[in-house]
């Protein structure tokens, strides 16, 4: 008697999901994305969603730490590789200008956009921790700007973290009601046209081309000559 081999089962490709998963989340947010939702999205059936995964909330949270290492660290990066304060947080909102608006993904941030009208707790506290955080980040970079002396010594880095926070997350939301690359680039540079201006530190040629670039007072047409 013979008997038919059954065909090799296709392997399941595990990031390729997580993948499929961040774009449902990123565009729907977390509370209306349901888990037909899910495994529509990532061609899967609910059993393996959960072998694989976990629950709905275990994979957000595996979503949430995959978008931070990937699409979300611009902001990283920035603070990493720029020399001041004001290159840092001018760099980010400009980059954000073009990742929230970029083909290929759902519009604005997840971390911003998928705890609207969130009404689990703990999603939506998680969420507003890592926000809470990236405000902390932005502050003790502006304090560090300050003792520096790139910033003045009367700055108020808090309230100065915060109207930057605060135009990043505004930001997001206008790339999800349509806003253009270009729009929003423009939000960046007065934003940045409203930050104090900066000092030149005592340690610091003023005729580095460094400082040039960096002491030169934003403008919405750009940097100031």
């Amino acid at each position: 008697m013979v008997t038919r081999q059954r065909g090799r089962p296709r392997s399941f490709d595990r990031l390729t999901a997580l993948e499929q998963a961040t774009m449902a989340f990123w565009e729907h947010g977390y509370e209306t994305t349901s888990v037909a939702d899910l495994t529509r999205a990532m061609g899967i059936s609910a059993p393996s969603l959960y072998a694989a995964f976990g629950d709905k909330r275990t994979l957000f949270e595996e979503v949430v730490e995959a978008y931070a290492g990937s699409y979300g660290a611009y902001g990283g990066r920035a603070f990493a590789e720029e020399p001041t304060a004001r290159g840092a947080i001018g760099r980010v909102l400009r980059e954000a200008a073009e990742l929230f608006t970029e083909s290929g993904h759902p519009r604005g941030c997840l971390m911003i956009s998928a705890a609207i009208n969130c009404s689990t707790p703990e999603v939506e506290e998680a969420l507003r921790a890592r926000r809470e955080a990236n405000l902390t980040s932005f502050e003790a970079r502006i304090r560090r700007g300050v003792e520096a002396g790139e910033l003045s010594s009367g700055t108020d880095a808090r309230a100065l973290a915060r109207f930057s926070g605060a135009v990043l997350q505004g930001m997001s939301q206008q790339a999800r009601d349509g806003a253009t690359r270009e729009d929003l680039a423009a939000v960046a540079e007065w934003a940045m046209s409203s930050w104090p201006v900066e000092t030149v530190p005592a340690a610091t040629s003023p005729s580095a081309p460094a400082t040039a670039r960096e002491t030169a007072p934003e403008t919405p047409a750009g940097r100031g000559a």
